[in-house]
């Protein structure tokens, strides 16, 4: 140590560390979108974090046909209706497979314009020529090729080029993409064991290195009715990077084939094994004038407007939170109309759905999947089983950086001390009824402490949902005396 003459100061770290709060729903959607409106090709099987609307148009661009690119509904509703955000999504259509190629094309020209009526047209493989036999026209030089607003190609003559003002035909030859190919199993995804890609689903393991945040919510909207879809998506919601826990929210299926009265809801939802704690399933769709959503993507929306005007803190339940839907339709179109008492059923069987009832339409269930066959209130009503998720990630987020130091007094004072003044925050603003931690030596065994295994025990109760408020309402005879008053 240098020689000091007067006075210094040491800084010591502060003995209470402030919590890295997880983000509580963000969803994480898989599906397709059309990459041939986006600004670039490359966003396959790739997370994508996007903040506003034209962030996600220009990411994965956008179209109306919601049946070819699932993920355009959840970028209409999410952004456009609930306003709420971020999303990370996963588009799994690659234009290098899921393509078909058109030759020979024959399409009109007049006034020096001529349009593909076709969709998904992938404009840098386009060939334009005069005849069939004819030589490749150069594109800058004889035409121009650019995407009108409903997504078709528009190929436009340059003047002095190649064709002529009496010419009314051109021939294309172009390949557009076919989301009609993607499969559950590219939503499914895997690992490739060569390359070491991710794909689909798995790559639910990289939002977080990615992007630091963890996933909420993962959502298939159009994809998740899939019973085998839904089974991975189950199963990739628990212990995502071997640590943090999310919701897997899913659609039953409401077609002709599936459950398109709500009486068939709980046996398709029983038969299909639609039932974990860390499952949200949804029955049927609704409707927004003449867009039809998935209930997951409006369950999604309903529930992170609920956690943002609670601080991101996931204790107050979607259920009874407004929709932005004037209708609810199976996946005919088919109108569905529940009563409180039929929606109230499907509630009892672990089914989220869609009620018009007092303040318009609202969603309706706060049961997980689970329900009833587990009634554990940590598994059975969704606040508490995203209570659960959130105060776990949470903790793992700000507690990691304690890993690996050394096991004594000052760090087991530091860890209580903090995450109970954490707690107690909670508690102070309702959002728990109790919470503590406590390091007890019963729980600690001498063999896991020389193991490097130190054990915390963390209590916490979050509040239920008043899901039945009764009101006993009799007749006082006693107020017949009011008669005799003077």
């Amino acid at each position: 140590m240098p020689y000091q003459h007067g006075v210094s100061i040491n800084e010591a770290p502060t003995s209470v560390v402030s919590p890295v709060e997880a983000s509580a729903g963000l969803p994480v959607v898989f599906g397709t979108a059309p990459l041939h409106l986006a600004e670039t090709l490359d966003n396959v099987n790739k997370p994508v974090l996007v903040y506003t609307y034209p962030e996600a148009v220009k990411a994965l661009g956008y179209a109306d046909d919601w049946e070819k690119y699932t993920l355009c509904e959840f970028i209409d509703s999410h952004f456009s209706k609930f306003n709420v955000a971020p999303v990370v999504f996963v588009n799994v259509l690659d234009p290098e497979t899921h393509k078909t190629p058109v030759a020979n094309q024959s399409v009109p020209h007049a006034n020096k314009v001529s349009t593909i009526d076709d969709d998904g047209v992938l404009i840098d493989t386009l060939i334009v020529k005069l005849t069939a036999e004819g030589a490749e026209l150069v594109k800058g030089t004889d035409y121009v090729a650019a995407y009108d607003k409903s997504g078709k190609v528009v190929i436009t003559a340059v003047a002095n080029g190649a064709i002529g003002t009496s010419q009314t035909s051109l021939i294309v030859s172009y390949d557009k993409l076919n989301p009609e190919a993607v499969t559950g199993n590219d939503i499914i995804g895997g690992v490739d064991g060569t390359t070491g890609d991710y794909t689909g689903l798995e790559l639910i393991n990289k939002v977080f290195p990615m992007y630091r945040l963890v996933p909420g919510q993962i959502l298939a909207p159009g994809w998740s009715q899939d019973p085998v879809v839904a089974a991975v998506m189950e199963a990739k919601a628990k212990k995502i990077n071997g640590v943090f826990n999310a919701l897997a929210v899913t659609d039953i299926d409401s077609s002709d084939t599936g459950a398109d009265l709500y009486t068939e809801v709980p046996a398709w939802k029983n038969n299909n094994n639609y039932s974990d704690p860390h499952m949200v399933a949804c029955w049927p769709k609704v409707s927004l004038g003449d867009k039809e959503y998935h209930l997951s993507t409006q369950f999604a929306g309903a529930t992170c407007l609920t956690d943002a005007a609670n601080d991101d803190i996931p204790y107050v339940s979607p259920s009874n939170k407004a929709l932005q839907a004037n209708g609810a339709v199976t996946a005919s179109g088919k109108e569905v109309s529940l009563g409180q008492d039929q929606a109230s059923y499907l509630n009892g069987e672990g089914i989220v759905t869609a009620l018009n009832w007092i303040g318009g339409w609202r969603l309706w269930g706060n049961r997980t999947s689970a329900y009833p066959a587990i009634t554990d209130v940590k598994d059975s009503f969704i606040p508490n089983r995203r209570m659960n998720n959130w105060i776990g990630n949470t903790i793992i987020l700000t507690y990691w950086q304690f890993v690996d130091d050394p096991t004594n007094r000052k760090m087991i004072d530091t860890v209580v001390d903090s995450l109970n003044i954490w707690l107690n925050g909670l508690v102070a603003r309702g959002a728990l009824l109790g919470g503590r931690i406590e390091f007890r030596d019963d729980e600690n065994p001498l063999t896991d402490l020389l193991d490097g295994i130190v054990r915390f025990h963390v209590y916490q109760a979050s509040p239920v949902p008043g899901r039945q408020i009764d009101f006993i309402l009799e007749y006082d005879v006693n107020y017949l005396q009011s008669l005799f008053a003077a």
